[in-house]
Parts: C-alpha cells; sequence; structure tokens
C-alpha cells in the first residue's frame, strides 16, 4: 500500500469531498437503529422492563445538549480528532489524550462485537433460507465462535471500501440505509397497529422504574443507543462545508430518537419483557416471523444485516480519522498519519484499526454465547461513552465560559446546557461504576459480575494513561505542552487570545510575533481570527 509523496513533493491530504448528507449517513450508520433496536431492546428491556421509552427519552436530553457542544466546538476547529483536540485545548493534555484514547478503544470493542452480530444475522438469514448446517458445522446464530469468523471476513470487506475512498463508502451507507429504515418503519408501525399487547402510558414514566441502579444502568445502555452521532465529525476535514458535519449529526441524532421510540413501542406492542430478553440479538427477526409470512418476513433481518454492514464500515471510518489526529499530534506514531496518494484516505491506519478489532474479536469468543458477549460489550462501551461525552461537554462548557458575563442567553446554551449534560453523564457513570462495584462480591469473566464490567473501562482508561506517559516523556509531543492539535483551520477565539497574552504576559513579552493580527486576518500563529459577534451569529 504505498504513501510515496506525489513529484510535487507535498504530502496527500484527505480530500474535502463530503456533504451534509454524507455526514448524516455515516452518523446515521454509526449510530445503527436497527441494530440496536434489533440487537439491544432486549437488554434494555430486561433493565427497566416497560419503561424503555422513557429511558430513550431521558437519555436523548443530555446527548441533545452534548450534540451542541460538538456543533460549536466544531464550527470554531475543525479537527477530525474532535473531543481529544476540544478537550485538550480547554481542559489540559492529559484529559484530552484520555479522550480520544478511550473513544478509540470503544469503537474498536464495537467494532469487535459487531462483526459478530454481523456474523450472526448472515446466519440467522442462512437457517431461514433452510441452510443449517455446512461440510458437517452447525450454523447456530448463537454461537459466538463461528459468528465471529463469518462477521470478519466481512469486516475485511467493508475495511476495503474504507480505503478506497470515503466517499464511496458514505455512498454505499446511504443506500443501505433508505433500505433499512424503510423497512424497519412498516414494520414497526405494523407492530404497533397489530401487536396484541396492551399500550400504556406508563411506558414513558421514568420514576417508575424499580431502582437507581437499574436507572442508571439504563441510561447508560440508551446512550450506547444514541452512540455514534458524534461520526460525523470526524469527517470534518474532509467534508466542504465544515458546518455540514454538525448538520449531519444533528438531523442523524434526532431521526434516532424517532427510530427508537418507534422500536420501544413496536417491541412491546407485540412482546413482553421476558420474551424480549430471551430472543435477544434475535429480537427483529421474531418482529418479522409474528407480522408477516415468507418471503416479506424476512426484511427485517435483510435491514439488520444491512445495518451490521453499514455500521462496521462506519466504525472503521471515524475510529482511522481519530487516531490520524492523535498521530499528527505526535501522540501516537507517525503511522497513523499516511495518507494514500490516490485515495485521499488514512488507508494503513483503517487497515490497522481493522486487524486490532479482529484481534480483540478473536479474544471475544472465550464467551460462547452471542448474547453474553453482547451484554458484557455494551456495558464496557456505555461507561467509555459517558466519560468521553461527558468530558467533551465540560470542555466546550470551559471553552465558552466568557460568554456568561457577555450574553446571558449565548452562555446558557454554549456553557449551562453542555455543562450540566457532561456532568449528568459524568455522574451516572460513576454512580454506575459504584454499583459494580458492590454488586459481586469477587472477579470472574462473566458478563454480569460487577467487577469484570468495572474492569474492562479500567483497564482502557489505565492503558491511555501510560501511553499519554509515554507520548509525553518518550515521544515528547508538543501536544503535553499546549494541549492543542495541529490544525491550521482552527478558529481562534478571544478567549484564547486572552490566554496567548497572559502567558506571554508572564514571560516577560511577546517577542517579536506579538503584535496584533495582520490586516489578512492571520493572528501570527497560522490560524484565523474572526469577530466573535460573527460566531455567535452563526450559531
Amino acid at each position: 500500500m504505498s504513501t510515496t509523496l506525489p513529484p510535487g513533493g507535498s504530502p496527500p491530504e484527505m480530500r474535502k469531498s463530503l456533504g451534509v448528507v454524507d455526514g448524516m449517513a455515516v452518523a446515521a450508520s454509526s449510530t445503527a437503529a436497527t441494530t440496536s433496536i434489533g440487537v439491544g431492546m432486549g437488554s434494555l428491556a430486561a433493565t427497566v422492563g416497560l419503561h424503555t421509552p422513557a429511558i430513550i427519552l431521558i437519555a436523548f436530553l443530555p446527548m441533545l445538549g452534548i450534540a451542541g457542544a460538538y456543533a460549536r466546538l466544531n464550527r470554531v476547529e475543525q479537527n477530525c480528532g474532535s473531543g481529544y483536540v476540544w478537550v485538550g485545548k480547554s481542559l489540559g493534555p492529559w484529559p484530552g489524550f484520555l479522550t480520544g484514547w478511550v473513544a478509540v478503544a470503544g469503537s474498536v470493542i464495537f467494532l469487535a462485537y459487531t462483526s459478530a452480530i454481523t456474523g450472526s444475522v448472515l446466519l440467522q438469514f442462512a437457517n431461514k433460507a433452510k441452510w443449517h448446517s455446512f461440510v458437517g458445522i452447525d450454523l447456530d446464530p448463537n454461537s459466538t465462535k463461528l459468528s465471529t469468523v463469518i462477521g470478519l471476513v466481512v469486516l475485511v470487506i467493508v475495511t476495503i471500501l474504507a480505503v478506497t475512498g470515503v466517499r464511496q463508502a458514505t455512498r454505499l451507507q446511504t443506500y443501505l440505509l433508505v433500505f433499512e429504515y424503510t423497512v424497519l418503519a412498516v414494520f414497526c408501525v405494523w407492530a404497533i397497529a397489530a401487536g396484541d399487547q396492551p399500550f400504556s402510558f406508563s411506558w414513558f414514566n421514568p420514576f417508575a422504574i424499580g431502582s437507581g441502579a437499574g436507572f442508571a444502568q439504563g441510561l447508560v445502555l440508551a446512550v450506547f443507543f444514541f452512540w455514534g452521532w458524534d461520526a460525523a465529525f470526524s469527517v470534518t476535514e474532509e467534508t466542504k462545508n465544515p458546518e455540514d458535519s454538525a448538520r449531519g449529526g444533528l438531523i442523524a441524532l434526532f431521526g434516532m430518537l424517532g427510530m427508537f421510540l418507534l422500536g420501544a413501542i413496536a417491541f412491546q406492542r407485540v412482546m413482553r419483557v421476558p420474551e424480549m430478553a430471551e430472543n435477544g440479538p434475535q429480537g427483529l427477526t421474531f418482529l418479522g416471523a409474528h407480522l408477516a409470512g415468507e418471503p416479506w418476513a424476512s426484511l427485517p433481518l435483510i435491514a439488520l444485516i444491512f445495518s451490521a454492514i453499514a455500521s462496521l464500515q462506519s466504525g472503521v471510518i471515524p475510529t482511522a480519522r481519530g487516531m490520524l489526529a492523535m498521530g499528527r499530534d505526535q501522540t501516537l506514531g507517525k503511522v497513523w498519519t499516511r495518507i494514500h496518494p490516490t485515495f485521499g484516505s488514512p488507508a494503513i491506519g483503517t487497515v490497522l484499526i481493522m486487524a486490532i478489532a479482529a484481534g480483540t474479536a478473536v479474544l471475544a469468543i472465550g464467551i460462547p454465547k452471542l448474547n453474553d458477549m453482547i451484554l458484557a460489550a455494551v456495558n464496557s462501551i456505555g461507561l467509555i461513552v459517558a466519560f468521553y461525552y461527558g468530558l467533551t461537554a465540560v470542555a466546550c462548557a470551559v471553552r465558552f465560559r466568557p460568554t456568561l458575563r457577555t450574553d446571558l442567553r449565548e452562555g446558557v446554551r454554549a456553557v449551562v446546557v453542555p455543562g450540566v449534560s457532561g456532568l449528568a453523564l459524568l455522574g451516572v457513570g460513576g454512580y454506575l461504576s459504584y454499583d459494580y462495584l458492590t454488586m459481586s462480591d469477587s472477579f470472574q469473566l462473566s458478563p454480569d459480575n460487577g467487577w469484570f464490567m468495572f474492569s474492562v473501562p479500567v483497564v482502557i482508561i489505565v492503558s491511555g494513561l501510560v501511553m499519554a506517559a509515554y507520548a509525553k516523556y518518550v515521544r515528547r509531543s508538543p501536544y503535553f505542552e499546549t494541549g492543542r492539535g495541529t490544525d491550521a483551520d482552527a478558529i481562534e477565539l478571544p478567549m484564547d487570545r486572552l490566554d496567548e497574552n497572559a502567558d506571554s504576559g508572564s514571560n516577560g513579552g511577546s517577542g517579536s510575533n506579538g503584535s496584533s493580527g495582520s490586516s489578512d486576518g492571520n493572528d501570527g500563529t497560522g490560524k484565523r481570527a474572526i469577530d466573535f459577534q460573527a460566531i455567535k451569529e452563526r450559531s
């Protein structure tokens, strides 16, 4: 895979070829509503009972505040590292590095277990086609080992598509999304209309959830459902208009809310809670068979296959770009920064992410039942997502805090709402961590063991601290001096200039480059300085 420089000598750059529809496709595919509903609704129901619509609505509130934080930060600093860069600049390089590290780790776990899900739904389809064995091998959709092997083959294929160009990948995702969401919407509406389980408005009452621990666990699971809309910001450097990243992410987020509520109500109109928990990753297949005969009953399963494939591809794309941003800052190796001169994508990084995810998936084969593997992965990722979403929202509040003194309305939108949303997620994550530590007496390699569920995110965070120390003291990354990412398109805010002036004043003056911005709008650091009022008006 060549990364040779072109004749001009300049390193290849990622192509700006994407628009709002592409960003929406990446975000929606990464969120994978069909997969979340078809595979995860049973786990959510097992946690909060019939109150899945309520917990989904509650989880959406901090998600909306955090989405606003992402949009504001991306408006002033477009960087494919997103939270890693923004948190580093506002809260410091150590929290910034951890934000990037845990996001990447969560994505790797996601790719590993989604590979197994993809294999499982393909095996379900094979069983529907009366194909139950092959060369003496039982084609069991609940087998973690067989599902993982088949899913890894699909992972390799979608990785090749992601390497050859993000534009082609997003087009494929758009086509898959149109089909799967059409099928999902039709069958969910059908289930709501024809289901034999009584509807109740108590489903929307979060106060009826039995325990605080159940509420916290359900909230983290529901946050995991929404996780992925921020993938639109990972391709911001490949987007023609960076604000399209925010538009695509927000459209996908609201679309996911509608689909999740529709799916939750539909499942509960057809199945009781024990049935939802028992069917697990085959819940959507059961729904289709309950409502229709063949071949129509297979349509939800085909939609689930498309969703799993699209989410695999959309998981590879943003993760490789997050590693690219960290590599540019020398917090990771240069191998992550290599852009393919023909395809304009981080080709080697994309392949490495695929290889790491494949290795993780192979390790997970030790959990024999697929449903148990899914539960373990979701519990681990849920805490990780709460951690890095929370830190990014708090970073937004810190970054824009001067607006509280200049414009109260803007301050509420830019500081209070993101800050409260971020602290809420961090608080829920902390409460759930305590619950994990107290629910089991000893450690066991089991998805329902509290110490095991707590240890996975802890290992990820501790490994991140080790890697951060290596980047600071061995690689001597400049990121750990400033907390700022290497992004030439960042817009400098007034509060950034105040911080720089304070730093230069403490050093006895600003030196030769300490003069005010030049007439062309540059501030002497290579960044574009603009009027803050203009930023506020655009928001």
